[in-house]
């Protein structure tokens, strides 16, 4: 038997300015996903971590360590071992 996990979203609520078409973007991918679209959102942001150079830029940061446990505290082992 799968048991559910929960998701474990510290979830904050902000204000950001984007386009019309973005935001029909994501709501109509929210429907056809059957997600909600914070989730589409969250989700999407993610891929940023596969920007190569954004890795060597953080990699390159004095404050490292505190950077990740910001971004990751709960799975911040799997973080480091990337960098």
């Amino acid at each position: 038997m799968n048991f559910i996990t929960p998701k474990n979203k510290k979830g904050q609520k902000i204000t950001w300015l984007i386009s019309h078409q973005t935001r029909l973007l994501v709501k109509h991918y929210a429907m056809y996903s059957e997600y909600s679209e914070d989730e589409v959102v969250d989700e999407f942001l993610k891929n940023l971590w596969l920007d190569e150079g954004f890795q060597n830029w953080l990699a390159k940061r004095r404050n490292k360590k505190r950077l990740l446990d910001g971004f990751f505290s709960a799975n911040i082992n799997q973080v480091e071992e990337e960098f």
